[in-house]
């Protein structure tokens, strides 16, 4: 009997925990949500939920409305219930102002969808900086030197490189960054800076001619290029939790502060083969001090503790970059990342 009762005790906590794994709604919810110019879907789901990562699981689509599946200034959200599960659905104002469930078809566009997170913050780092392999970046055509013998040039000089191209357009990149991973010491990948844009104006052999039409720094003699690629990113990637059990590292931050806070970009050292991609929440934990106890002398690790929150906005297959969205405390480089 009492086995029997260890069992039932087991099951009711198993039950409890999954039930618990799931949206919660925050305790000052609204029942209306009108959507304003600046909000992102992180705000939005943030007014609803306690844990805006599970907002899958809590948006209904509804196929009465035109894209059903995308939120934009002056849409109008609310909670509904069905099947007596809390659901946060798009509705529509009829002529005369007031709510509906009914929708009425938009007959002119308002705006553009919200982003999923400040693509400000965000942008300019992501025209900047590629991840690529140290094979691609070596055998890339390099910069022999500037008009005039110049040895450092800007937007409108010619410059004269040496390399195959097919393409009409090329990058202007800089060796930048190698990343290895803090435990195993693996490679991460090599990140190249953009250095600026050029247009190839004549190919004699291998040297290219080409004029610089954008430069965010002086370009040097052996910067490499690499053929212009559409580095857009859709604003409208989904806040969720990752589909796998994710523990990795903040190893490094964009601009080399030492103090992390929030919008700030911080790279990880888990990606696409984790199962990380756009949209994955990760919390972030704070190292625990190692402290002497007092009695025994023996170093004692405290801890970790949760301080904050990250969405993943890039990932490749061994690391990924994320943006910083909350952070109770100051973060760090070598603190942990795991699942919310």
């Amino acid at each position: 009997m009492r086995k029997l009762l260890y069992v039932l005790t087991a099951v009711l906590l198993f039950m409890q925990v999954a039930h618990a794994a799931g949206p919660e709604l925050r305790s000052d919810h609204p029942d209306r949500y009108t959507v304003v110019k600046g909000d992102t879907l992180w705000d939005i789901s943030s007014r609803f939920l306690d844990n805006p990562w599970y907002w899958p699981e809590i948006w209904h689509a509804n196929p009465q409305v035109e894209n059903p599946h995308l939120i934009y200034p002056g849409d109008v959200l609310a909670l509904v219930y069905i099947d007596g599960q809390p659901r946060v659905t798009k509705v529509a104002r009829s002529n005369n102002g007031v709510v509906k469930l009914s929708p009425k078809v938009r007959s002119t566009p308002i705006d553009t969808p919200v982003p999923t997170i400040p693509l400000d913050a965000i942008e300019g780092f992501l025209s900047d900086t590629r991840i690529v392999d140290p094979e691609v970046l070596d055998a890339a055509p390099y910069v022999l030197e500037g008009e005039d013998s110049r040895i450092v040039t800007g937007a409108g000089d010619r410059i004269y490189a040496r390399g195959k191209t097919d393409a009409d357009s090329l990058g202007v990149f800089r060796r930048n960054k190698a990343y290895h991973d803090p435990d195993t010491n693996e490679f991460l990948g090599l990140e190249a800076k953009s250095i600026g844009a050029a247009d190839v104006k004549e190919t004699n052999g291998e040297v290219l001619t080409l004029m610089l039409k954008r430069t965010d720094e002086e370009v040097r003699i052996g910067d490499r290029l690499l053929p212009t690629e559409d580095r857009r990113i859709s604003p409208t990637f989904t806040p969720s939790a990752p589909d796998s059990d994710i523990d990795g590292t903040m190893i490094a931050v964009e601009g080399g502060v030492t103090q992390i806070g929030q919008y700030d970009v911080v790279v990880v050292n888990r990606g696409t083969r984790e199962g990380l991609k756009p949209g994955n929440v990760l919390a972030v934990f704070q190292a625990g001090n190692t402290v002497t106890d007092p009695y025994t002398k023996e170093a004692v690790k405290l801890p970790d503790e949760r301080a904050g929150l990250m969405m993943i906005f890039q990932s490749y297959e061994k690391m990924s970059y994320g943006l910083i969205l909350k952070a109770s405390r100051t973060l760090a480089v070598g603190d942990r990342v795991g699942n919310p």
